[in-house]
């Protein structure tokens, strides 16, 4: 079996950032959320000492409170003040910039629409910024994004809203996402391999985009084990955006070692 990697892949800037800001950290920290969807980070982070909560009432008050790469919602903010809890935001920039565009649009009284998915952390703090009347959707409403979307569907969902409604959009999925995401489509093998946790918007739509025959997810070494090769001639191999480097070095090595040697 040939293995061929694919890249881009693996850390954005957003989740270094992120990951940076953590590690600075000292103390007791408290993460509201985890801070990126992987497994193999939040099981770092947690021999670390930091603590993950899905709450911000379960952070004592006073306390270091670490917000997640997805961002939170005013809400939660105006709540984290209240309680004077120590706040390190480690919001991505991208993210941050769709809150600021729905803001923006939900105080010029503007009808904002969100491409996303409803239970994600990263859209429900952007709901949290929107003030939508309830009410059908009105004729001219304004559009944003997850930024970890599928680039396609978000597109897609333009073009068919724009055939109905007047639409005024910043929505579009973040840049490291995309590029991603065209890696993977471009690819020809007839098998595709995503490394990243299960929970990851960006590693679930890497393989919704993929356009070979068979695709295959694992957030650990000993998943990649358990996969069924059998019958796959050339594998592509990618990550999630949040997914370490040296899991992905691990398994494309074990790959490597087991069916190429």
């Amino acid at each position: 079996m040939k293995i061929v990697k694919i890249s881009p892949h693996g850390f954005c800037a957003g989740v270094t950032g992120a990951l940076k800001k953590a590690l600075s950290l000292q103390g007791e920290v408290y993460c509201l959320h985890e801070l990126v969807h992987n497994e193999i980070v939040v099981g770092d982070l947690r021999k670390r000492g930091f603590r993950f909560v899905e709450d911000i009432e379960d952070v004592p008050e006073g306390a270091t409170v670490l917000f997640s790469a997805h961002g939170v919602s005013p809400q939660v903010r105006r709540r984290a003040m209240e309680r004077k809890l120590k706040v390190v935001d480690a919001t991505c920039p991208f993210v941050q910039r769709v809150h600021d565009a729905a803001r923006k649009y939900a105080e010029e009284g503007k009808f904002v629409y969100v491409i996303g998915k409803r239970d994600h952390a990263e859209v429900k703090g952007i709901l949290g910024e929107i003030k939508n009347p309830q009410s059908p959707l009105p004729h001219k409403i304004a559009v944003v994004s997850q930024t970890t979307m599928n680039s396609d569907l978000v597109e897609k969902t333009i073009a068919e809203l724009k055939k109905t409604h007047e639409v005024e959009t910043m929505a579009q999925v973040c840049h490291a996402t995309k590029l991603r995401q065209d890696a993977v489509r471009n690819f020809t093998g007839d098998a595709l391999l995503v490394l990243g946790s299960a929970n990851s918007s960006n590693t679930r739509e890497l393989g919704e985009v993929a356009r070979c025959g068979k695709v295959f997810r694992a957030g650990t070494l000993e998943e990649v084990k358990a996969i069924d090769f059998s019958g796959v001639e050339v594998l592509g191999v990618t990550s999630g955006a949040s997914t370490p480097e040296s899991f992905y070095e691990e398994a494309t090595r074990w790959l490597h070692e087991r069916f190429s040697g």
